[in-house]
């Protein structure tokens, strides 16, 4: 059986914070507000994993209610997301996500993003799509006050 999901995450920029996304920290003036490191990237392919193996979604594994999850690295997050589909047994087919936001650019850090989420997922670097947009100045990413992104996964059942 093969389930597709669908993840969505936003974050507002914070100073005095790194901006962290797909696990490869970004030369910004500014990083994203949230309760772990606010990987808007990672966090939103966590859901779309979450999702398609009906697993609900990141607030329920990792609640931003928990003190053992304040600062924690989202690349942490998304391989404990990983063993949950592996007990769950299904596999990662492919992960197409998209990361909308006005600045900084994305094109020189996405390459190292698509290794990292790969070395951690366990599959190929081929197998992970990550592109980037601007919002064309409309609405709260248009305006520079945060960043959305969004991804979907496909998972197939593996044979017993």
């Amino acid at each position: 059986m093969i389930k597709i999901g669908f993840g969505y995450d936003v974050h507002k920029f914070a100073p005095e914070r790194k901006l962290v996304l797909g696990g490869v920290e970004i030369p910004f003036t500014q990083g994203l507000e949230g309760h772990s490191d606010a990987d808007v990237l990672l966090h939103a392919i966590c859901d779309a994993l979450l999702g398609a193996a009906a697993l609900g979604d990141i607030g329920t594994h990792f609640p931003n209610t928990d003190s053992q999850f304040k600062n924690i690295e989202s690349t942490k997050l998304l391989a404990n997301v990983l063993e949950l589909i592996k007990k769950n047994n299904y596999k990662i087919n492919n992960i197409d996500s998209t990361v909308c936001l006005e600045e900084p650019k994305l094109l020189p850090h996405i390459d190292s993003m698509r290794e990292k989420i790969s070395v951690i997922l366990g599959i190929e670097k081929s197998c992970i799509s990550i592109k980037a947009t601007t919002n064309e100045k409309m609405g709260f990413v248009g305006r520079g006050e945060g960043i959305a992104a969004f991804a979907v996964a496909l998972l197939e059942e593996r044979k017993a």
